[in-house]
């Protein structure tokens, strides 16, 4: 047993023998985020086939109404569908014909990938539970309104029960819904990724009151296991190592298998020595009572933001002539690390193996960190000049990158930042991420979608992100510049979150600032930042607005959709804005001090997220993959570029892959297809034998996120969120050009085979 493997065989294997069956997923429905607890993305539904495939249609489409982002995976109960929209609306449609039954407007701040759904045994309780600005709320999946008896007047409050003072945790929401297990929803939580960040507790409450049932410490306290992992009183100012991406449950076993990411600060552990369990781990756990079953630790003091956030997948494999149940673990990294699912035993061994050293005063990193020796990995791991792209970039750019990569410290996955470049592939963006797994479990096939993103770090004492000149009229571009544009931009193609452009029409100032002093998903928050260096940051957007860069109205009414069928606004009471919060005190060393007799470093070092993101083609193509694995051989049955990029087509380059996103979802079908959206504006069916492309078709605008498969009345149907700002023509498009772009669209798609009305728009009723 390696360093990494802790179980509790004892409650591991009273799991088989005491817990009473749930009963198991059947497939054919899309009522929880990702298809179900399994994470799965599988439809057992069997209407569309690799024969019919290529006469789907749209059967009729819901646009959004705004020119927000969407990534948000739709639900479907009985004959109705739950969908984001409408400037951060909840709306109900009919799944049939996309009629508006009823909106839960103004729920800005609300939980954007998905949401997770609850039914009485007797199926008149239904609850669509969610997390608004910090908050845990329900409103009734039957008439959209919010849940009062549900917590305090309606509210759980997420910030409480961190063993923090509450008021000082800027953020802990994820985008991503938890999952709901018998009477419980099983929470992770978004952090941030500052020095001093809230600690990542995973938690389960109860369904119905709100009251709280179980707790797992991520980091543990004192007189828990792996306590002496982490330096004395680690628990109260370390942070992160949260669950910010997808849980996945074994119904069967009640076991959730839960994926964490690094402890903060993400790139420089000079005040957190050793191997910082449970950072970057696999957790198994009791889903009902929140005892740990077992972990594997996929990095050891984690100094690369490698979090874990692709959902666990399931699945049955034949293994040394013996079927095993068996758990995978997809990583940024480019591992895929396979277990059993009750033991936690690797299938193939795992080896720890030498990495270099830190040459950074005070920091430890790790001296081996674990291998998989099976299945190979799925994504590039190492960079050089000679693979510097050679389509794109000019041949000055290409002159300045050989140099730039030649002089850059390149040892591999595990080279530890310092205070020169160094360069990890594929990438903190790269990899596998949230949204972009699936299985068919029964046959022991996993899929990912994956891209190659370049990394380059260098440490540095002052805050890149941090500085914070006088002058207000250059101040909200020098704040834009140190702060936003590494993973946002303005206008442009690029890659990362949306643009800001526009975003005067979308949000108030307040609402603005809000925003950024506690940040969202996974934006971290700027607390630092008083209300006129944020007044100054919205005022430079609007500018910039002014300027012509994008052609959307600065009014923010100007966005309002049409009238619909509005049956409550802003969720329960109290839960519209993020409750005050006091400022937190900060010392010389550019955060909050350390808590008294705690030994710390007396430097801080800090980094930028080193994407360049208006020069993303570094390396050289494939960009972006679809991948299948055969579990049962530990191998890679096949790997497919996935999409095109049009500027590399245009210089000739062929099977590029499409860049620009990494959350890219897919649904699997018992038919033998693989239905998967790209970059560069396309959805594809794809032979789940071969990786082949059997159809194709262009969708109205960028698509990220999780489609969803159902059925009604006999008829299936696949759903696509064609709602982000990836530029159908390949690249982004800011807000403001998407308003103006001709054909564009943000809307949901939905397809079928021929049969029925044909591209029936949606009867919005109260709509004018």
């Amino acid at each position: 047993m390696t360093r990494s493997l802790g179980l509790t065989c004892g409650i591991a294997c009273l799991v088989l023998v005491s817990v009473p069956c749930a009963a198991e997923q059947d497939h054919k429905k899309w009522s929880d985020y990702g298809g179900g607890p399994d994470s799965s993305h599988f439809s057992a539904l069997t209407q569309i086939t690799r024969s019919n495939v290529s006469q789907l249609q749209v059967a009729w489409t819901y646009p959004t109404r705004d020119q927000n982002s969407y990534l948000f995976n739709p639900l479907i109960v009985d004959n109705m569908m739950y969908v984001l929209a409408r400037n951060y609306s909840l709306v109900a449609l009919d799944a049939e014909s996309g009629k508006e039954i009823w909106i839960h407007e103004n729920l800005t701040g609300i939980t954007t990938r998905g949401i997770a759904y609850w039914e009485s045994k007797d199926h008149k309780d239904r609850r669509l539970i969610f997390a608004l600005n910090d908050y845990l709320q329900q409103i009734d999946a039957r008439t959209g309104k919010s849940i009062l008896s549900f917590g305090k007047q309606g509210l759980v409050d997420l910030r409480d029960n961190l063993g923090r003072d509450p008021k000082m945790i800027l953020r802990i929401q994820s985008n991503i819904p938890g999952r709901v297990f018998e009477d419980l929803i099983i929470l992770g939580s978004a952090t941030g990724e500052n020095y001093f960040a809230a600690p990542g507790d995973i938690r389960a409450y109860n369904v119905v009151t709100g009251q709280i049932a179980w707790v797992f410490h991520t980091i543990p306290r004192p007189g828990e296991e792996f306590y002496e992992t982490w330096p004395k009183d680690a628990w109260k100012y370390i942070g992160g190592v949260n669950t910010w991406g997808e849980m996945t449950i074994d119904e069967k076993r009640g076991i959730v298998y839960a994926p964490t990411g690094s402890p903060t600060y993400d790139y420089f552990g000079a005040d957190r020595g050793g191997d910082n369990l449970f950072g970057n781990c696999l957790l198994a756990l009791d889903a009902r009572t929140g005892k740990r079953l077992w972990h594997f630790q996929m990095v050891h003091h984690d100094l690369w933001d490698y979090d874990l956030s692709a959902a666990p997948q399931l699945v049955t494999v034949r293994h040394n002539g013996t079927l095993v149940d068996a758990v995978s673990q997809s990583s940024k990294q480019g591992f895929l690390y396979v277990f059993d699912r009750v033991t936690g035993k690797p299938l193939w061994p795992i080896e720890e193996r030498k990495v270099p050293a830190s040459d950074m005063q005070g920091e430890s990193a790790s001296p081996t960190q674990p291998f998989p020796t099976a299945p190979p990995p799925f994504a590039r791991q190492k960079m050089t000049a000679e693979d510097i792209n050679p389509y794109i970039l000019t041949a000055e750019e290409r002159a300045t990158w050989r140099d730039r990569m030649a002089s850059a410290r390149n040892e591999g996955l595990f080279t530890p930042p310092g205070l020169t470049e160094s360069i990890s592939l594929p990438g903190g963006r790269g990899g596998n991420n949230w949204g972009t797994g699936a299985a068919n479990a029964d046959k022991g096939t996993v899929y990912l979608t994956t891209q190659d993103w370049p990394t380059l770090y260098r440490l540095r004492l002052e805050d890149p992100l941090a500085a914070r000149p006088n002058n207000r009229a250059s101040q909200g571009r020098d704040i834009y510049q140190q702060r936003c544009q590494g993973c946002h931009r303005l206008d442009g193609p690029g890659g990362g979150p949306p643009p800001l452009s526009g975003i005067n029409a979308r949000l108030t100032a307040a609402e603005f600032g809000s925003l950024v002093h506690t940040g969202r998903g996974e934006m971290p928050g700027f607390a630092d930042l008083d209300d006129a260096a944020t007044t100054a940051l919205y005022a430079y957007l609007g500018d910039r607005v002014a300027a012509g860069r994008n052609t959307m109205s600065g009014s923010r009414d100007s966005a309002r959709p049409a009238p619909g069928p509005v049956v409550a606004s802003g969720g329960a009471p109290g839960g519209r804005e993020p409750r005050p919060k006091t400022s937190p005190t900060y010392s010389p060393l550019g955060g909050p001090p350390y808590p008294e007799g705690v030994s710390a470093p007396t430097v801080r070092y800090y980094t930028d997220w080193g994407l360049f993101p208006d020069k993303p083609y570094i390396i050289n193509p494939p960009w972006s993959s679809l991948v299948a694995y055969d579990l049962n051989r530990g191998t890679i049955k096949w790997k497919v570029p996935l999409g095109q990029d049009p500027k590399a087509a245009a210089e000739g380059a062929k099977d590029t892959g499409a860049f620009g996103a990494e959350h890219h979802g897919m649904v699997v079908t018992a038919t033998g297809l693989i239905f998967a959206g790209a970059s560069d504006g396309k959805l594809r069916a794809y032979d789940e034998e071969t990786g082949k492309v059997l159809w194709t078709a262009t969708l109205p605008a960028g698509s990220e996120g999780i489609p969803s498969m159902y059925e009604v009345n006999g008829r299936q149907y696949l759903v696509v969120p064609a709602s982000s700002d990836l530029n159908p023509g390949g690249g982004h498009l800011s807000p403001g050009e998407a308003a103006s772009h001709p054909g564009v669209t943000r809307e949901y798609v939905v397809y079928a085979l021929p049969g029925g009305s044909q591209k029936v728009r949606p009867n919005t009723a109260g709509s004018k």
